[in-house]
């Protein structure tokens, strides 16, 4: 409440009291305004971003996961300035916490559970010193982690020798391991796989990692088993490739993706062509399968190679280059079916009208697999 200056007391205690009131009251509202600062600064950071991702020239438009990035930071701010503030005291008062937003019921249940029991040490009552009796409890619950840490497989056979005999001993044949005289268990060559083409961590950054753990591998140790793991996951690969290339009805599309070009300092630009079936969406028989196949640029060749032994309906953008295919093979045995989502773009392009029929030069959305409605 306002102090009335013309009103004061004489008393020199209340003068304190009403000073120390309002340099809380003050406090609370710096606070406040500091929040609020903070939330216009994420809002006004967001709708720059968002004008920029939708309105932008196309080598200006910014990637979704570069905006995450800079809300992150945000947010890392926002919430760094909650805690100073709420580990701070005036006058012996804690701040008020500021209500969190928690993902409330997102634990699964099928996470192992590890319970930690806080009980009383004196169990007596403090008033009559009888025994005390449980009436209740109070459970929450918090997500726990447990650092991945290496162990050492030892691996142990026996040897046996005939005592009544001289034959020679005999032992149970040693298991075949992942890489004929390596150290690493099939369990570790698949984290390395995984930590690369999955975490984007290079085979340097693993081994970084590794030695924090106490455990130096060289970086070309780790890039030789995951070349030797390669050649293993081959026939698996031409397995699903020739799974999906054995359909009636499949979905073609092709994506950037940023090569490594070593001698020049800088990165080469990839493609990656992705075809896929799923019938689900009509209760096909075939289960659904995606076969990625890497190539160093985008001409019209590269996928008549891939699909040199297809048969059926390929489903396609606008893309001139699966024209040639079809106009590569000798039979009729291929056929295009456009994507109606390319041909209503082009309504939309220039505001001129377009044909109707598919070929639309729009590049392709990263990550469409599927039937496009």
């Amino acid at each position: 409440m306002p102090i009335d200056l013309a009103a004061l007391p004489d008393d020199p205690g209340i003068l304190r009291d009403l000073v120390s009131h309002a340099e809380h009251e003050n406090a609370g509202l710096r606070s406040a305004n500091d929040d609020l600062r903070a939330e216009i600064d994420k809002l006004h950071l967001l709708i720059a971003k968002l004008q920029r991702h939708r309105f932008g020239q196309r080598s200006e438009q910014m990637d979704p996961d570069q905006l995450a990035l800079a809300l992150e930071d945000l947010e890392q701010a926002e919430a760094a300035g909650d805690e100073a503030a709420q580990a701070g005291t005036a006058d012996g008062q804690t701040r008020e916490r500021k209500r969190r937003q928690r993902n409330l019921g997102a634990l699964p249940d099928s996470l192992p559970q590890v319970e930690v029991v806080v009980d009383l040490e004196e169990k007596q009552c403090a008033c009559c010193g009888g025994a005390l009796h449980q009436v209740g409890e109070t459970v929450s619950r918090m997500l726990d982690f447990v650092p991945a840490s290496f162990r050492v497989k030892v691996i142990r056979r026996p040897r046996y020798a005939c005592a009544s005999c001289d034959g020679p001993p005999v032992q149970a044949p040693a298991p075949p391991r992942p890489i004929d005289g390596g150290m690493a268990s099939e369990a570790l060559v698949a984290h390395v796989l995984v930590s690369k083409f999955a975490d984007h961590l290079p085979p340097y950054r693993q081994a970084q990692i590794y030695e924090r753990h106490g455990i130096r591998l060289d970086r070309s140790t780790l890039g030789d088993w995951v070349g030797r793991a390669c050649w293993w996951l081959r026939p698996l690969y031409d397995r699903i490739l020739s799974h999906v290339m054995a359909q009636e009805k499949i979905f073609a599309d092709d994506t950037t993706l940023p090569v490594l070009d070593p001698g020049r300092g800088r990165t080469k630009t990839g493609r990656l062509w992705c075809y896929a079936v799923d019938d689900r969406p009509w209760c096909g028989p075939a289960p659904p399968a995606v076969a990625f196949v890497y190539a160093t640029d985008r001409k019209g060749e590269r996928p008549a190679a891939h699909m040199s032994s297809f048969r059926g309906i390929l489903q396609v953008d606008g893309y001139a280059g699966f024209g040639k295919v079809v106009k590569a093979r000798d039979d009729d045995a291929l056929a295009l079916a456009f994507c109606w989502t390319h041909a209503r773009r082009g309504f939309y392009v220039s505001g001129a009208p377009r044909p109707l029929c598919g070929c639309v030069a729009v590049r392709p959305a990263v990550g469409r697999l599927g039937p496009r409605a």
